[in-house]
């Protein structure tokens, strides 16, 4: 048996000359733990992100908006299920990572802590949520471990309509009444900073950049990230004849990028460790459908387990 120093020099080599990582390669177990967090909470995310828009189902202004969010609630869903799925393939249990989550140890975004007030946030979630998502997540597509990777790559086609649906919400709105071009704003003015803390904290506070951009786990760090989501927001945000809420928002030619202003990680942390406006709200909804879910799960279980018995049975 190699020892560990050994091990861990093979690794890294095989990370720095892009080779993927696949589960049953050897890896050194903060690697595992890591892609487990990452992993997991993105997962987490996609669920509890279906929360703000299911309960605007019943209250969409049409039958193709209704349509359209329910398809949009379905890939979250089903993102969560393919992201579990990889999570699972670095030796954790689905029902282990259900309950971290309802116990509250694993994490989501924060993001999902906020109302949906109006049915302008259903195209401010669409446009800046998904849109910050995929910023992140084409990045995630050559992450170093293969089955994250892959699975990236079909989440990011679907994430592309959700942000194009957004924008074209928000896009009929401000094209609408001054009323509704209000409420359009009104939702930019509440989603912009937290969209911004999507990216993580900023370099110099974060506790784990330098270790996941050695082992390619992240291509580039959340500062990298965050300017390249405003510098590609602002303008789609003048397209739609709304102001983005910064005072210091400016275009600074000499380094080709927006300045900004600060943003409150006072509150960025508050709404992780809990204290969100919807923290709790969340929380209590995904806990009740899990006991609420239990008898479908048994029933399933009772079945496979039944089919099983007469395929043996069959085979004897």
């Amino acid at each position: 048996m190699k020892d560990l120093a050994k091990l861990e020099k093979e690794f890294q080599e095989r990370i720095d000359r892009g080779e993927n990582i696949e589960p049953k390669d050897w890896m050194p177990e903060k690697y595992r733990k890591t892609h487990i967090r990452q992993i997991s909470q993105h997962a987490h995310s996609e669920v509890v992100g279906m929360l703000p828009e299911g309960n605007w189902i019943t209250r969409t202004p049409s039958l193709r908006r209704k349509v359209a969010l329910l398809a949009k609630i379905q890939d979250e869903g089903g993102h969560g299920l393919y992201l579990y799925s990889a999570t699972e393939t670095l030796g954790i249990s689905r029902d282990e990572l259900y309950e971290q989550l309802h116990s509250g140890r694993a994490k989501y975004s924060s993001i999902f802590n906020y109302p949906a007030l109006t049915w302008a946030d259903m195209g401010a979630i669409g446009w800046l949520v998904d849109g910050a998502a995929i910023i992140n997540q084409v990045m995630l597509t050559r992450t170093s471990y293969g089955p994250y990777a892959r699975a990236m790559v079909r989440i990011c086609k679907e994430e592309s309509f959700h942000q194009r649906q957004g924008y074209e919400i928000l896009l009929t709105l401000c094209r609408g009444t001054a009323v509704q071009k209000a409420m359009a704003q009104d939702s930019l003015n509440r989603w912009w900073w937290p969209s911004l803390m999507m990216f993580g904290p900023p370099d110099a506070e974060s506790t784990h950049t330098e270790q996941s951009m050695k082992w390619k786990i992240k291509r580039k760090t959340n500062d990298e990230l965050r300017q390249q989501f405003i510098d590609n927001t602002v303008p789609q945000a003048d397209i739609l004849g709304i102001k983005v809420p910064d005072p210091d928002l400016k275009w600074n030619e000499e380094r080709g990028h927006y300045d900004f202003g600060e943003i409150n990680w006072d509150e960025f942390w508050q709404v992780v460790k809990g204290h969100g406006p919807c923290n709790k709200e969340r929380m209590d909804a995904r806990r009740k459908a899990w006991n609420n879910g239990e008898w479908v799960r048994d029933a399933a279980i009772a079945y496979a387990d039944k089919k099983a018995e007469k395929n043996i049975a069959k085979a004897v």
